[in-house]
């Protein structure tokens, strides 16, 4: 087949897929976003990188955007078609930004599959989950009803549709969520491993080994989506009760999902000011984000890995520590408990119950006799069903297959 993906960070959740499809003889091409400067694993082509729109209504300013980049999407596409003759049997995409909404009009033969991440809820998901960060309120929802425009477009258009975990597809209403196939991304667990030799160090020049007291948080953001100011409330109280413990946050200041604070730079400035002199520096290390080198040895040295968040996307972080065998302490919300089941492969505290987060790290820390076996457990979980190789690439492969008009 030809193959053609659409994603504006290609390779973004395609980096195993794209190539194995190449390497079994299909012909495929890449549509990306101009200013994405990401290396791709295929040959790639590039689309004008859309302004943001301004509307006169909120409401509406969302799918103006979304619509506007699924527009220079669609006219690259269209100079592929008519200046380099080129014609896919399969398009991939992904519904996020609009890229797919208007590629039917330029290849109305083709068959098209999307990723299908999220479908935004205006109950029992995100929105009105932490009332303190997030007050609900009639407009928040009004907003995600209107967010949620180009996400129920881009499926309806689809022919099927992929989602990395059943949490995130049963997030569609029943008549979307009958078009989508639960296939994660996958963990190559032949580099995501335990490893008890595993070291860091520090901008300050301390080393952290396998071994050592060290708290692992790690977040494409600090911000409150991924519980970062529910973890560092818990800080005060393990800090005192653990003199020798460590704690490495990896992520930026910006926001990743729920927009950054009002009267602040950013959500750790907010944190920092609210805790005061109860943490000390010298053992709380911001290390923004890391080159992944470094980030996979800070979560398989680690003795225990901290990961919360509100009902939202599943992040590959937690995969990624239960395969290096990580010791988790995770958030008790729909999505981590999917993967975790407390008390058999890591612990699970309620989201918002500082006194229980800071006494499970405390366990952790101190030498939970269980600790060993939930280890092995965690590990064991990603080997029998989020695997890369074993699992998640192959099924991708043949769903991505099961499409071929010659088949």
């Amino acid at each position: 087949m030809k193959i053609l993906f659409v994603h504006q960070n290609f390779p973004g959740q395609f980096p195993h897929l794209a190539p194995a499809l190449a390497k079994r003889g299909h012909e495929v091409l890449a549509l990306t976003d101009e200013k994405n400067e990401r290396t791709g694993p295929v040959k790639t082509v590039r689309y004008k990188a859309p302004e943001p729109v301004q509307t006169n209504g909120v409401l509406g300013r969302s799918y103006s955007n979304h619509a506007e980049r699924g527009l220079l999407a669609a006219r690259g596409a269209r100079a592929l078609r008519d200046r380099h003759g080129f014609t896919p049997d399969l398009i991939i995409g992904h519904t996020g930004w609009g890229e797919t909404l208007f590629l039917r009009e330029i290849w109305p033969d083709a068959r098209l599959l999307v990723y299908a991440e999220l479908m935004y809820r205006t109950r029992g998901h995100d929105v009105g989950f932490d009332p303190e960060i997030h007050p609900d309120s009639d407009e928040g929802r009004f907003m995600t009803v209107a967010r949620s425009a180009h996400l129920i477009q881009g499926i309806v258009q689809a022919d099927a549709a992929i989602a990395p975990t059943a949490y995130q597809a049963d997030s569609f209403p029943p008549e979307l969520r009958k078009k989508i196939t639960v296939i994660h991304d996958g963990i190559d667990t032949s580099r995501v491993k335990p490893d008890s030799n595993a070291w860091l160090e520090l901008p300050d020049g301390q080393r952290l080994d396998a071994g050592d007291e060290v708290i692992s948080f790690v977040s494409r953001s600090l911000e409150p989506y991924r519980g970062f100011h529910i973890f560092m409330r818990a800080l005060p109280q393990v800090l005192a009760a653990r003199p020798e413990a460590q704690v490495v946050l990896v992520g930026g200041d910006g926001a990743s999902y729920g927009g950054l604070p009002r009267n602040a730079k950013s959500w750790k400035d907010v944190m920092l000011a609210e805790l005061g002199d109860r943490l000390d520096p010298d053992r709380v290390h911001f290390v923004g984000r890391l080159r992944y080198p470094d980030y996979l040895a800070l979560i398989q040295l680690a003795r225990v890995h901290c990961y919360l968040t509100y009902p939202f996307v599943l992040s590959w972080s937690l995969t990624e520590a239960l395969a290096a065998g990580g010791y988790v302490v995770a958030s008790d919300t729909a999505p981590v408990r999917e993967l975790i089941k407390d008390g058999q492969n890591g612990r699970l505290v309620p989201f918002f119950d500082v006194p229980a987060l800071s006494d499970a790290l405390i366990r952790g820390l101190q030498g939970d006799p269980e600790a060993e076996r939930l280890r092995q457990a965690a590990r064991q979980t990603i080997l029998e069903g989020y695997d890369l190789h074993r699992h998640s690439l192959p099924r991708q492969i043949e769903w991505v297959e099961s499409f071929d008009p010659m088949r």
